[in-house]
């Protein structure tokens, strides 16, 4: 029998009561540190593991993964926990016991999953993007704000001291007007522009096929689908530009407060209705806001890379690995890596002349991404990447995917929820089928 505190925190744990901004600690205390949520994870494999194991100091009450073999590692690490195939049933048996649900799936499988979470009154972790449409982002959005619930999606690059650092010097003026922005990525590191697979091999015993495609059309397996190559197929994935996007771009969508675009456009290898292409060039207007001047934003994937900025020194290599980003200013250049850990002026005299200017931090250090979930479900603070904000990145990633599949220069009409162009609407939303 529950007792008059248990329900008294359960009630608060609830609505993410007393929050207040990061780095600004609530006016109260929600009840003794020593209190936990309780928790259930969705995707247990993948970066599943991970992500349970950041909850791992709370109460975690329920296991879901459609593969067993995939999630044995974490399922053998919590040995007394329930387990589950169906999220569905996870979250009707468990209803009652759960504060919070983190959800590490395959990007079709984000939205019915956080919508049916965020319905039930729990707060919400999802891994980027948060969604597979731009319907599906807004629907969220409105769910979360309705339902009164904490919000975070896996970028883990905003709770990072590089990325305040960057939107410190931006408005400090650190380059000047940021009037040109470049993106770029090793991804895909799975196939694209392959041709859809017709052989129909067995589906592995540890898997519910069914469960994993979910709300995704039938079709039958097949190892070019799942585990991890999912990121290709546009039923499943969002391409190299899902994939990393939401990262890369998360710092100065931050910084500068870019909002919605005006026009979207691309140019792609060859690709089929299916499966994203080998590589894309994506370009995205943003207008003026206030005093900042619009911005033009590339994206390029699959090993096309933007010029050398003349600023780089000789002998030194753009940001490689996953990739990296150049900001372009009326008075200088900065470059980081994807997720913006490390900021730097170009060419490095630039950068030993500002850093004795440099603002003072004024932005408080992050205590971690998870950890900002798990204290803001606990009435501290706001996740810097809340659905808030993480939503209207995502849709600028999306938007981009739109031009990719068509090939076509949009219109945006945020307002509206819509472009200039019938084909590209079609991508907006989708049908779900039962399962």
């Amino acid at each position: 029998m529950e007792t008059e505190k248990t329900l008294s925190r359960r009630s608060a744990l609830k609505t993410g009561a007393i929050i207040a901004p990061f780095g600004i600690l609530a006016s109260q205390s929600l009840g003794e540190p020593s209190d936990k949520l309780n928790v259930a994870c969705i995707g247990c494999g993948g970066k599943g593991r991970s992500d349970v194991a950041d909850v791992a100091g709370e109460n975690i009450v329920g296991l879901c993964d459609v593969d067993s073999a995939r999630a044995a590692s974490t399922f053998k690490k919590h040995p007394d926990v329930p387990k589950f195939k169906d999220y569905r049933r996870m979250l009707e048996k468990l209803d009652k016991q759960i504060d919070a649900v983190t959800i590490s799936t395959p990007d079709h499988t984000h939205y019915p999953a956080a919508m049916m979470a965020i319905e039930m009154g729990k707060h919400v972790f999802v891994q980027k993007p948060m969604a597979h449409t731009v319907w599906e982002v807004r629907q969220l959005m409105a769910a979360a704000k309705r339902n009164n619930v904490v919000t975070q999606m896996g970028i883990q690059g905003h709770s990072h001291d590089g990325t305040r650092r960057l939107k410190e010097w931006i408005a400090a003026g650190a380059i000047g007007d940021v009037r040109e922005i470049h993106y770029w990525t090793n991804r895909p590191i799975w196939p694209q522009g392959i041709y859809t697979p017709t052989d129909k091999p067995a589906v592995p015993g540890s898997l519910d096929w069914n469960l994993w495609l979910g709300t995704a059309p039938q079709r039958a397996y097949n190892p070019a689908y799942a585990p991890f190559a999912w990121r290709g197929w546009w039923d499943y994935g969002c391409g190299a530009l899902g994939d990393i996007g939401c990262h890369a771009m998360d710092a100065a969508f931050w910084a500068l407060d870019l909002g919605a675009p005006t026009s979207v456009a691309a140019e792609t290898s060859l690709q089929t209705d299916d499966v994203a292409p080998a590589w894309s060039k994506v370009t995205y207007e943003f207008p003026a806001l206030g005093n900042r001047p619009g911005i033009k934003v590339l994206w390029h994937d699959g090993g096309q890379k933007p010029e050398r900025p003349e600023a780089l020194e000789e002998g030194r290599d753009l940001n490689e690995g996953i990739g990296g980003q150049l900001l372009y200013g009326d008075k200088g250049v900065i470059m980081a890596d994807t997720y913006c850990k490390s900021p730097r002026l170009i060419p490095e005299t630039s950068m030993r002349e500002f850093m004795p200017n440099a603002p003072e931090k004024s932005i408080p250090n992050s205590p971690g991404h998870m950890k900002e979930f798990l204290m803001a479900c606990k009435g501290e603070g706001t996740p810097g990447a809340s659905f808030d904000f993480s939503g209207p990145l995502t849709e600028m990633v999306l938007l981009g995917n739109l031009a990719v599949r068509t090939r076509k220069h949009l219109k945006w009409d945020s307002a509206n929820m819509r472009t200039d162009d019938k084909d590209a609407n079609q991508y907006l939303t989708k049908a779900y089928r039962k399962f």
